[in-house]
Formats: C-alpha cells, structure tokens, sequence
C-alpha cells in the first residue's frame, strides 16, 4: 500500500488514508500495483511503463508519476479532489487512466448507493416491456432532471442494430433531436445515419460505452446537465476516420474543428447545438443526397447534415457539445461552463459523484442485495423527470415563445402529471423540498401564460400536451402544501387550479373549451356514459380515447377535493364545502349490488349488461382509462373510509380486495392483452405496470 497524508498536499484538514496505486489503460481492467521504489522500471502493460519516484517527507510522501517522457504531478490532481468533502469518503484508490498520448489522472471510488442501480441491459429484468414495449422504462443515461438525456436509439430492445449514435432526447417516449454516426471505411459508403451491429453495451446512469462490431469502433459517452461527451476509438488500421451530423429541418455549419446550428421542432421550438472536436479535420463540408460537398459550409433547410474526416493516422477522437433552447451562443457556454476540457472519464466520475450523493438521499437497511437492487434502480427512474431547463438563469418558454429570466427558480417541464402525481411528486417533497417548490413554480409560470390560465396537464418540452383524463396538477399543489412546503402563491395556484377543473373540458385527451358534458358533470356529478355501439355526438371527445366516463367522474372528485384543502387553506369556506361535496361525486357511480363503479347513461341508469373485465373497448376507455373496472374499483384515493362503507364495511372490503389479486385474466393472455395492452404486470387483476394501480394496498 501506499500511503499519502494529505497534509502533504496542502489540504484544509489532516487526515491520514491508506490507498492502492493503480493505472488503467483504456478498454482494460484496472492494474494494481505496489510502489516501485528507488526508480526501477516496471513495465506493466505492452509498451506503457511506469517509475515512479518516491520522496519521504515529514508530512507524507510526495509522488510522481513518468509516462516516457511526459511528467504529471498526482499532488494537483488528489488535492483538489479530496479537499471535497462529499468526493473524499468516497476514495479506494489513485491513479491514472492512459488515453492515446495523455495521462489523465483519475481517482477510484466506492459508491455505495450507485452501484445497486440496474438497466435492463445489465440484469435483464425486462422491465423495457412492463408497459407491451409501448412506453417501455428506458436505459436513459443522464444526471438527476436534467436537461440532456439520451438512451440507445434501436427500433425496439429486441433489436439487434443501433440506429447511430444520440444527442439528446427531448422526451421520454423517444423523440430526438440530431444524431450521430462514426464510419470508418470508403467515402462511397457515407450516409446520413449508420446502422450498427453492436456488441459489449454498457448503460449506466452516469456513462454509454459500446462496441460497434462492423465499423471496429469503440465508443463510450458521459453527460453533464446541458452537455456531453463522446470518445471514440477507431481501429482500423490505415483507414479513413469519419464523422457525420445530422438532424431535421434547421441549420448546421461546420467551421474547422466545431459545428453548431439549430434543429426545429413542433411548436416553434429550436434545438440549438454547439459540438467540438480536439482534433481538427482535414476535411469535411455538407453531406446531401449521398453526396458529400467540401466546398459547402452551411446545410440549410430538411435533413441538414455535415461530414467531417480525419487522416488515417488518427486512432482516437473525442467530440464534446452543448445543447440549448436559447441560441447557439448559450449552447457554447453551457458547454464550457460544464465540461471544459476533453477528459471524458472526468465527465463520468462527476456524473457518478452526482448520481451517489442523490441516491444517498434514502438510505435503507435490511432486506437482500436484489431489494437494495430494485430500490436504487426505482428511485434512479423516478429522477428522469421533469427535466430543468434554465440556462445560466434564463429559460425559453414555448407558451409565449419568449425567453424568461427564472428569478432564482429553476424552469422544469417534462412532467406527465397523470403518471407522478400519485408517487413520484409526494416523494419529491420528502427528497428535495426546494427543487419540488421549482417545479411547482414552473407549473404556475406555465399556466400564467397559458391563454385560458389552466395548470399543465402533461407538459412536455413542446407545451402541454393534455394527455391522459382530468387535472392532477391540482393535487400536486394541495399535496405540497399540506405538508409544509410552502414557497409558492397559494391564490395564484388555487385560481389556476379552478380554471383547469371549470374553463376546459374534462373530456380526456382534449384543450377544448367546456361543453355539454362538463354541464352534465356540473348539474349531475357524473360523467354519463354511451352503450355499446351507440354513436358519439359530443365533439369535443377524442374519437380513440373515448369518454372514459367513470374514470373521468372519480379523477374529477378527487380533484375538486383537493380544490377544497386548498380553498381551505385560503380561508374560502363556501368554495371549501362546495368542492367537498363535490368530492363524494364517485358515489354517484357506485353499484351497491356489485360494489364496483359502474357506467351509467344520461338517464341515470346502469350500462348493462357489464363485464367488469372486459365492457368498454379498447382499453376500456369508453368506460374507464387504460385498466379495468377491477381496478378503478379501487380509484377513492381521498376517502378510503368512505369506499369501506360502501362495500358494506372492513370485511367485506377485504374480501374485494383479496378478490382483485386473485380474479383471474377470463381470457387467455394473447386475447386479454390485445384489448388492455397498459394493464400490464398482472397479479389476478391487479396491474402494477400501469399508474391507476400504484395506491392500492
């Protein structure tokens, strides 16, 4: 072992610490190796060698380490390191990683929390298919809620080919902007997008390395929050090292060893991007129709794309960028204010330092190894979203399509309420209190320059996309400041939280304004239902999604008491009873002879006959949303008291209950899964793959 004092560095506080000295090589485990004292050589891998020259000195030893000729000091490098306190605790080992011509420092830790988290290319859980593959949990590399997210682009995970390599990811469900695809080969070959076999994938939350089987490329990939890296290694011998760029319709121009422009997206939204390589090309120019143009700078208009190559002789690259949503200039600097130089394993260590510290946020005891497994690899999902978007304190807006100073309150968007208001908002408020304080901000920002003044239903980095039925971000607000978190304008929350329940229409999947149904809910307290095959005439219902009339009618009570805790809080006493009455509107659904919530027509009668399994299409969305009637059986979220005397009392209650994790599928699973292709992860009845089941006890 060798020991360092870190008193002989210079360092704040005096602690003595005990590690092994090691040298990584690029693509090779890790070598260990005790000190070789009074200089003698020790070749340790191929052609790298290290001395190392050992001085005694009353407060420690200082250390040198010789790669040829190159003399790097490892007194710099483990004294900034470790006079960071949440970094030093970390600590197992120093060292440095050699990369082409350079020795990049670089120290080992432990990171007791991270290294529990799984992607399913790493454990195989399957857990890409909870939802049929459709809206599967992506491998998505990123830090905590920040704006640069990417995963592998393949067709689905049963693919066998990468779809060139990403840049970011401006939502979940896969919508990308630009690409881009190392080629090593003939110039004939070029194209706009590689696809690659691939082999030796490794996802983790803080770092992408592959191995593209084809091209002899190897890559690897480490984000900050508004920037990346890439490094790749070309292995051809005496072949012609490429580099294509793409994206959509926009602008991209490429000048010397940088290339920077703008794609554009729904909604007058740009994505502007500012990349570097610390190589510069010999040649490169705008790549169109197969053909590639040297003379040309600047590509304009659909399928923009540049090219760029390197001399044969050049076995190594790395290519740094940001990204913004201001201007090319901001992407420049949120580039060099994250990731000043070019050292990718830099860029990664900080990214695991960031995930661990977050992570750490919970720390728990007991269980098995797979429980802390599928603990971490939950809570490293449920921090994806929403995603911050301030830029050195500025934000654009797509609902006015301005740039807005953010006052000190982080800017986040991204956030499909109907998904995290159950379980991921409630968690926040424990975890990070002021960053959940930001977000509910955001939603306000976003609903005060919304033209009709509604909180968000489903923001996304486009707008609000209104997906999915009722208004939740009502209860993310009355949630929050129930329990104490309290840094936002209640009135201002309260009246936007009104207007989303009463100046748009409950009517799933729509902005429409109030219409005849919302009427019918108002006067009624139920959402009435068609029967089968009966035609829809209400216009402002979306011709797939349907009414989902009891789902519509549940989701609606429990928002309207929310409203009343936050009217409540207000001091609004006629508005609080109002909207506490209105929160028992579920009963008007309730089939006392089945004990489950059952459609009924604008006649107050019960749509009949009924299966509580399969009645109401596709989805079941005529009737309810996504799951069955089984499990909106259970959707009183705010008076479980209330759903125990319905069902005639506790026993009979946990009989029901028993009863929906014991019902079996009534169909075989190709058929049962052809109609609730969401209701997915079955117990009986029960889904937990999909969100209506997660409060169910």
């Amino acid at each position: 072992m060798l020991c360092i004092s870190l008193s002989s560095f210079g360092l704040t506080r005096k602690r003595e610490l005990q590690f092994p000295l090691f040298i990584h090589k690029t693509n090779h485990a890790p070598i260990r190796c005790s000190p070789v004292v009074n200089g003698d050589l020790k070749t340790l891998h191929s052609s790298l060698a290290i001395i190392l020259d050992l001085n005694s000195k009353e407060d420690g030893i200082k250390t040198d380490i010789y790669f040829g000729t190159v003399n790097t000091s490892i007194a710099d490098y483990v004294r900034t390191a470790l006079n960071n306190e949440k970094a030093a605790k970390y600590i197992k080992g120093v060292g440095f990683q050699w990369s082409g011509k350079k020795a990049i420092p670089i120290i080992s830790k432990e990171y007791p929390h991270l290294k529990y988290v799984q992607t399913e290319s790493e454990c195989g859980n399957g857990s890409q298919y909870l939802e049929s593959g459709r809206v599967p949990t992506y491998p998505i590399v990123h830090l905590p809620n920040s704006m640069l997210r990417v995963y592998p682009q393949r067709g689905d995970y049963t693919s066998g080919k990468l779809h060139g390599l990403p840049v970011l990811q401006i939502s979940h469900r896969g919508s990308f902007v630009f690409n881009l695809s190392p080629f090593q080969g003939d110039e004939t070959d070029l194209a706009r997008v590689m696809d690659y076999d691939y082999d030796n994938e490794v996802v983790k939350p803080y770092y992408y390395k592959v191995d593209l089987c084809d091209q002899q490329l190897h890559v690897a990939f480490a984000p900050s929050r508004q920037s990346a890296i890439y490094h790749f290694d070309y292995r051809r011998q005496n072949t012609v090292p490429y580099l294509v760029l793409n994206g959509g319709n926009g602008e991209l121009t490429v000048d010397g060893n940088t290339v920077y422009g703008y794609q554009n997206i729904w909604n007058n939204l740009k994505v502007y991007i500012y990349m570097e390589a610390d190589v510069t090309p010999e040649q490169s120019g705008v790549f169109r129709d197969g053909k590639w143009n040297r003379e040309k700078r600047k590509a304009e208009g659909d399928d923009i794309c540049v090219a760029l190559s390197w001399s044969p002789a050049l076995s190594s690259l790395n290519v740094r960028y940001g990204v913004s949503y201001i201007s090319v200039e901001q992407a420049k600097k949120n580039l060099k204010r994250e990731i000043p130089g070019f050292e990718l394993e830099t860029v990664a260590e900080e990214g695991r330092r960031i995930w661990n510290e977050e992570l750490g946020k919970i720390r728990i005891s007991g269980g098995t190894e797979n429980d802390r497994h599928v603990f971490y690899t939950s809570l490293y999902r449920c921090l994806e979203r929403p995603v911050c978007v301030s830029e050195d304190g500025r934000y654009f807006s797509v609902y006015d399509n301005k740039v807005h100073d953010d006052g000190g309150h982080a800017y986040y968007t991204d956030d499909w309420v109907w998904d995290s208001y159950r379980a991921a908002h409630p968690l926040r408020i424990l975890l990070d209190a002021p960053k959940h304080t930001d977000m509910i901000r955001s939603f306000l920002r976003m609903a005060e320059t919304d033209g009709r003044h509604c909180l968000p239903n489903f923001p996304e980095i486009t707008g609000d996309s209104r997906r999915m039925n009722c208004n939740h971000g009502v209860s993310v607000m009355a949630d929050a400041w129930c329990k104490g978190v309290r840094d936002f304008d209640l009135r201002e929350a309260y009246a936007y939280a009104k207007n989303s329940v009463e100046k748009k229409t409950l009517a799933p999947w729509s902005s429409a304004a109030p219409g005849w149904l919302d009427s019918f809910y108002m006067e009624k307290g139920y959402i009435p239902a068609l029967y089968p095959g009966e035609k829809e005439t209400v216009p402002e219902v979306n011709s797939w999604e349907k009414r989902q009339a009891v789902a519509v009618t549940l989701g609606t009570s429990y928002d309207q008491w929310c409203l009343s805790r936050m009217a409540v809080a207000l001091g609004l006493e006629h508005e609080a009873e109002h909207y506490l009455d209105c929160s028992y509107n579920y009963r008007n659904l309730f089939n006392p002879q089945t004990s489950f919530f059952h459609p009924k027509d604008k006649e107050g009668k019960f749509i009949e006959p009924f299966d509580y399994r399969f009645s109401g299409g596709m989805g079941a969305r005529d009737y309810y949303g996504e799951n069955n009637a089984w499990v909106y059986r259970w959707d009183v979220q705010h008076n479980a008291g209330d759903l125990v005397e319905l069902m005639g009392g506790k026993e009979a209650f946990v009989r029901n209950l028993d009863a929906t994790f014991n019902e079996w599928l009534g169909r075989p699973k190709y058929e049962f899964y052809a109609q609730l292709p969401d209701h997915t992860g079955n117990v009986g009845q029960y889904s937990m793959g999909n969100e209506p089941s997660l409060h169910i006890p």
